[in-house]
């Protein structure tokens, strides 16, 4: 260990810098759901432009089946990009997610509609969503691997920021929407107006991926042994650890896609003005960016397991109720009242995860149990939830649909609580 030290001191011996490690970690998770929200939010205008039809509910479903379908490969990023993680660096995984997501980016940014090159236009959105969902596959496990490897004496504070930055990426996105249909007409945004946040997202990746360049590995994991095959590991050993890792994300990931659900579920089915859509979409965001890491120090002092207990129970217990008002009274207040209770809810249980998963796995397996395990969770039950909760809109004939949805993956995480506790007590 003293000759490791000594041949690297840079790397080893110098303690990095919290701040700078968080940004540098972070901005590429921030890209990634930066990305993801804007095309959620934007799901009926990119319907238009992409995916034309005589019937907009149907276009709206080509939309956000597209959304879905992109995630079917998060997975097989999460075992790739996560087993390169663990064979050869956390870093190297880090820069080749980023360079992959900014690819997506330019892709969508800059695609000619429909109208203007016919078929190839669909065909090279969900192209360029694929791309994004395999390297999005693996930013989640290389990055909090990372993050909880440099400094695991705070891991509950320090993993947190992995989700308040998604929290930072739904704010922004909620600005531009709020931005956007407040200052321009319906018909400008159709047009070009809904470029413009996938247009910023261009700007913040070659930032990330500069400073990604300028981060050191973990000691711990540069001294140890590297694993020759970590899926065989995984799917031989470790089963059991990646459906409690699975269970534990289903309820969180499912609310952080009903949150970028909010603006097509506001104006289609509660026939709320977009800015009031937007605009609540924005409280969450807020809520999500500012309570998430807020929880995560509390968590050091209060222990990970009860905040966790807390937020289901309350969601179970409150979130039928909940969407009861704002359906059978619709005011801008009620949808207000409503996401942002999702999103304190949210904030509670989400703190705690990424620590939690990561201790659930050890180190030579860890970015791929994560990277695969979240992603399974993130395509089942976030990625499809949008659509899933239309759907359901439509076969039960009630706009309280969304909330059987939610209920039904709270007792499942509840479960997956409930026996990782026991595991690691």
């Amino acid at each position: 260990m003293s000759e490791l030290t000594q041949r690297a001191p840079a790397a080893s011996s110098v303690k990095p810098s919290l701040h700078k490690t968080l940004f540098a970690t972070c901005i590429g998770n921030a890209l990634e759901w930066f990305d993801i929200a804007v095309y959620g939010f934007f799901a009926s205008y990119i319907a238009h432009a992409f995916f034309p039809s005589s019937d907009a509910s149907v276009s709206l479903l080509l939309a956000l089946g597209s959304f879905g379908v992109s995630f079917l490969i998060r997975p097989l990023g999460a075992i790739v990009l996560g087993a390169y993680a663990d064979r050869v660096g956390r870093k190297k995984a880090l820069l080749v997610s980023i360079c992959l997501m900014m690819l997506g980016g330019v892709m969508i940014t800059f695609m000619p509609s429909y109208g203007t090159i016919g078929v190839a236009a669909p065909i090279i959105i969900l192209l360029a969503r694929l791309i994004q969902g395999f390297s999005a596959g693996g930013e989640f496990g290389s990055s909090t691997a990372f993050l909880v490897e440099h400094f695991p004496e705070r891991k509950a504070f320090i993993a947190s920021w992995q989700f308040a930055t998604q929290g930072a990426s739904t704010l922004m996105a909620s600005a531009f929407g709020l931005g956007l249909t407040s200052w321009l007409s319906e018909t400008q945004i159709q047009d070009w107006g809904w470029r413009i946040p996938f247009a910023f997202g261009l700007v913040i990746g070659p930032v990330g991926l500069y400073i990604r360049r300028h981060l050191h590995e973990p000691a711990n994991f540069k001294a140890a042994a590297k694993p020759a095959a970590p899926l065989k590991t995984l799917v031989g050993r470790q089963k059991e650890l990646l459906l409690l890792a699975i269970g534990l994300m289903v309820i969180s990931t499912a609310i952080n896609y009903m949150l970028n659900y909010v603006p097509t579920y506001a104006t289609k089915n509660l026939h709320l003005p977009g800015s009031v859509a937007f605009g609540a979409t924005l409280l969450a965001g807020v809520i999500l960016t500012v309570v998430t890491p807020l929880m995560g120090l509390w968590a050091e002092k209060v222990g990970r397991i009860p905040l966790m207990w807390c937020s289901l129970i309350l969601l179970i217990i409150t979130i039928y109720p909940a969407f009861m008002l704002v359906v059978n009274h619709t005011t801008p207040l009620t949808l207000m009242l409503l996401v942002g209770w999702m999103a304190l809810l949210k904030s509670i249980y989400f703190s705690t995860v990424p620590s939690l998963m990561a201790d659930l796995f050890p180190m030579e397996t860890r970015a791929s149990g994560m990277a695969i395990s979240y992603n399974i969770a993130v395509t089942v039950f976030g990625g499809f939830a949008p659509l899933v909760c239309s759907l359901l809109i439509t076969a039960t004939g009630t706009s309280l649909a969304p909330s059987y949805y939610l209920m039904i993956l709270a007792l499942l995480s509840g479960w997956a609580l409930l026996r990782s506790q026991r595991r690691l007590a």
